[in-house]
């Protein structure tokens, strides 16, 4: 039998140089570093046999990486001259990297994939399952009733549903507005938003924009053992059983201007005369400033004791009528007008129904939560309260800014 020649390996510099850089390199990996080494031992005369026994592996693979530099020579040739040491060093990688395989035929086609995923889009009640929401369990068997498939597995039809980026197991609350009332809340919410774009140059002329709500129910929770803090490698814990102290009230106020929280309410209880007394004592912070509170539609911020006290504050000797029978003070709707008047100095802003999210009150809401109530132990509602207080007041000293209210109060483009 003829002796079969090993194919000669002429190496330039400069791949020699890029060789012994994918070598050194600890970032290479291991299949291009033994590639990487049969081509410099090759170039350097030495034969497959030699190659083999000096690198531990099997002759042929020596065979087979001599040949495909070989065949690439001229390539990475053209490759030097014309372009950048950068892209040779990646075209001699290319070189070295295994040949993309075939594979086989996927059992599923794409049609029967995008199938499964619009069937996993319907409702399963309609289709005959008295379940709220589909799982890879029943969309198996819904396919296959289908004849979507012949048939599939439970963990695929899981996999579809991830790789679809489809989700049936979440859910989310959403409001929408009755369709009759659409554009006053609109409407509604487009003045409560303008109100927040002008708030800084509002406080520049002497009137404050303060958003106010109840945050209730805030447990006094006392964790029956002590938390262990958190470590290298390991979260914090948290003892999961606790003792309750009862529950405290805050009512705030969020300057929107400036960002920090002023004259905080913390007790037991948020009656009519509770907001009141709250809203007399934010006032008396600057009795002859202009006021514009924002606030939600409770029954309690549109109260007759909240009108009799606008009346007094902004000096207005007229007749309020009687609650319930006539005047200002018949309904709701009266008193809520009267407060609203823009001509009163003292004045109130409403969000629309069921628009919560409209009140910036509610971020900050949302970070006292996060930031202390989520992991607090205490163990009484004086505690409570002196720690809700201590944390407004470092809020106010390190973190307070006006929130960057972008939202204009119409439905975002789609």
């Amino acid at each position: 039998m003829a002796r079969v020649v090993a194919q000669v390996i002429l190496l330039a510099l400069l791949q020699r140089e890029i060789l012994e850089k994918i070598i050194s390199r600890c970032q290479s990996s291991q299949q291009h570093v033994t590639r990487a080494k049969i081509i410099l031992l090759a170039a350097d005369g030495w034969s497959n046999q030699s190659i083999a026994d000096k690198l531990d592996i099997h002759r042929q693979t020596v065979r087979i990486w001599r040949r495909r530099w070989s065949e690439a020579r001229e390539v990475l040739s053209i490759v030097e001259q014309e372009d950048s040491e950068k892209k040779l060093h990646q075209k001699i990688l290319e070189v070295l990297s295994d040949e993309q395989r075939r594979g086989i035929m996927p059992k599923f086609s794409a049609e029967a994939v995008c199938q499964i995923i619009a069937v996993s889009c319907e409702d399963p009640q309609k289709c005959g399952y008295p379940i709220s929401h589909w799982t890879p369990v029943e969309l198996r068997k819904e396919v296959i009733k289908r004849g979507i498939v012949d048939d599939i597995s439970v963990r695929q039809t899981g996999r579809f549903l991830k790789e679809g980026d489809v989700k049936p197991h979440q859910v989310r609350y959403w409001e929408t507005p009755p369709s009759e009332n659409k554009e006053e809340f609109y409407q509604q919410s487009e003045v409560v938003c303008s109100w927040y774009h002008q708030a800084i140059s509002l406080y520049k002329q002497g009137t404050y924009l303060v958003s106010t709500d109840e945050k209730t129910g805030i447990q006094a929770l006392e964790r029956l053992s002590p938390k262990r803090l958190v470590i290298p490698g390991k979260v914090e814990k948290q003892e999961f059983e606790y003792t309750r102290h009862g529950t405290q009230c805050l009512i705030a106020n969020f300057m929107v201007a400036t960002g920090e929280i002023i004259r905080p309410t913390v007790q037991q209880t948020r009656t009519e005369a509770d907001f009141v007394e709250h809203i007399k004592n934010t006032i008396a912070i600057n009795s002859n400033a202009h006021w514009i509170f924002i606030t939600d539609q409770l029954n309690t911020h549109q109260s007759e004791s909240l009108v009799k006290l606008v009346a007094k504050q902004c000096q207005i000797d007229i007749d309020l009528g009687i609650k319930g029978k006539s005047g200002i003070l018949k309904s709701k709707k009266t008193r809520a007008d009267f407060l609203q008047d823009e001509t009163h100095r003292i004045r109130f802003v409403y969000t629309p129904k069921h628009a919560s999210w409209l009140n910036q009150i509610e971020c900050w809401f949302s970070i006292l939560v996060r930031r202390l109530l989520k992991r607090l132990s205490v163990k009484s509602r004086e505690e409570l309260k002196q720690k809700i207080l201590d944390f407004i007041d470092y809020f106010n000293k390190t973190m307070a800014k006006p929130f960057k209210w972008t939202y204009k109060g119409r439905p975002l483009a789609v």
